[in-house]
């Protein structure tokens, strides 16, 4: 069976973003087709100043939403990432083989670093090296595909010329695993700034529709939504960016095409509110089951604990395998 990988790093609060561009693909269909890993990454969200409570707060919040969702235990290993040390333990070696010139490179090492800079702050050397980490993810677990975003697909790029750099060096020790982009029509744009994507990070904003947000708060911040200049409702992203985001999210919600929903309306007050309802409907399930796993931590600490102890399992023979190909003596 294929193996896949996917992170959600706790950053921010997930948002309609995140569930329409990779979440619900993964409960409809990556937990189903193959032997699926779904890890939050909360060393990633070292890499930046934080609020320490505040990453223990989002990774389990992250963990509860991912199984709120519907990703079932019983299909998929759902876990923490610094609760498995393996991923630690091959970083350091992938470091070995990394150069850095090619981490400099990193579109978002770069764009990370200025923003950095901007505020006044230190580039901590963690963000130059992430993505050596989440090479390590990926390659700890004979991963054979990625789904991601494409803002994210250099990172596997780099991913395979670390393992096939290894291999090539050191004997075949890891698969080489290929980026899954998702379909079109699943790329969210932020609600007042339609030409940037709906993300997590960063301050609150009036665009940004969270997993958690109350109906009238999704409902105000749809009515909100920039449009554009015309009247006349119609799907062109390059025209009408505004109005084409939400036929993009209304026909991600209700199973339609975007150019199709367009001719059902005259008006931009009625696509914004038929959206927000059909958004609000969307995620009424599962903020329902977010309140039943919130008032019961228990359980999702037990899902944790049994997707770490199988991650370690999956991960251990590949790592211990690195550890004797470059080189060192194995352990007592």
């Amino acid at each position: 069976m294929t193996r896949t990988f996917s992170g959600v790093k706790p950053t921010g609060h997930l948002t309609l973003g995140n569930y329409l561009g990779a979440v619900r693909r993964w409960v409809e269909t990556d937990q189903h087709r193959s032997e699926a890993l779904f890890c939050l990454v909360d060393l990633h969200a070292l890499t930046v100043e934080h609020d320490p409570a505040r990453v223990r707060r989002l990774t389990r919040q992250g963990a509860s939403l991912l199984l709120a969702a519907g990703l079932d235990p019983r299909l998929c290993t759902v876990f923490v990432q610094s609760q498995v040390d393996a991923h630690t333990r091959l970083s350091y070696l992938l470091e070995c083989v990394a150069a850095d010139g090619e981490m400099r490179r990193m579109i978002q090492y770069k764009e990370k670093a200025r923003r950095e800079q901007e505020r006044g702050g230190g580039v901590r050397l963690s963000l130059l090296t992430y993505p050596v980490l989440m090479a390590a993810d990926i390659l700890a677990y004979r991963t054979d595909e990625v789904p991601v975003g494409e803002d994210q697909a250099q990172h596997v790029e780099l991913t395979r010329d670390l393992a096939l750099r290894f291999n090539q060096r050191y004997g075949a020790t890891f698969v080489v695993p290929k980026a899954t982009l998702p379909v079109l029509g699943t790329r969210v744009r932020d609600l007042q700034d339609p030409l940037s994507k709906m993300g997590k990070s960063g301050a609150e904003s009036a665009g940004v529709v969270h997993l958690l947000d109350e109906p009238e708060v999704i409902r105000r911040k749809f009515l909100r939504a920039v449009t554009d200049s015309g009247r006349e409702v119609v799907y062109d992203r390059a025209v009408s960016p505004g109005i084409a985001n939400l036929l993009e999210i209304l026909a991600a919600c209700t199973g339609g095409r975007p150019e199709d929903l367009a001719a059902d309306y005259s008006s931009y007050g009625a696509v914004k509110k038929d959206t927000a309802e059909a958004v609000v409907e969307l995620l009424a399930p599962l903020q329902k089951r977010h309140r039943e796993l919130a008032a019961d931590p228990g359980q999702v600490d037990a899902v944790l604990r049994a997707g770490a102890e199988r991650a370690r399992e999956m991960a251990q023979p590949t790592v211990d395998a690195a550890y004797r190909a470059i080189g060192l003596l194995p352990a007592a």
